[in-house]
């Protein structure tokens, strides 16, 4: 099955994210396979975004565990709050990280990453089982607008794997 996103041209962020789920959503119905999921995710976000690094944590065994992802290699494991990842998943709500070096904690796992967002998903019991994260090499790329939409992109996910029942 090829798969080619499609978007207005020249839109703003966020008509981009308005037609970029709709296309996710064709993408991924159906599957249950969460690695093949999280993959694809991962790979559609960077290939239509361009970011410098997409990718999801999972929580196993209280740490949280490199899962698929795009770009350059990273961090194998993310303790509980540490970090932005750490954080998102201690505090249970997104983090949007216009400079990552003023963030304390942060983890370097490339001096090129400057601004993060990191987005939590919940299994069938509220706890964050994974969290998305994306890094970009420029300063203050996301804002309110990615956390909207990213938000919506990992309950489209949930909704698609039903994480209550995985286990990762």
């Amino acid at each position: 099955m090829e798969t080619t996103f499609t978007f207005t041209p020249n839109a703003d962020k966020a008509t981009r994210y308005r037609e970029f789920i709709p296309q996710l959503a064709l993408l991924i119905e159906g599957e249950t396979e969460w690695v093949s999921i999280l993959a694809n995710v991962s790979a559609a976000l960077k290939e239509c975004f361009g970011w410098y690094w997409t990718g999801f944590y999972l929580v196993r065994n209280d740490q949280l565990i490199l899962g698929p992802f795009q770009g350059p290699t990273a961090c194998y494991r993310i303790r509980k709050g540490r970090g932005v990842c750490g954080t998102a998943w201690l505090e249970a709500r997104t983090q949007v990280v216009p400079d990552v070096d003023l963030f304390p904690g942060h983890i370097a796992c490339s001096s090129l990453s400057r601004s993060e967002i990191v987005v939590p998903l919940f299994d069938k019991k509220n706890q964050v089982c994974a969290v998305l994260d994306i890094d970009s090499e420029h300063l203050a790329t996301f804002d309110d607008t990615d956390r909207q939409y990213l938000e919506e992109v990992c309950r489209l996910i949930e909704k698609n794997l039903s994480f209550g029942n995985m286990t990762f």
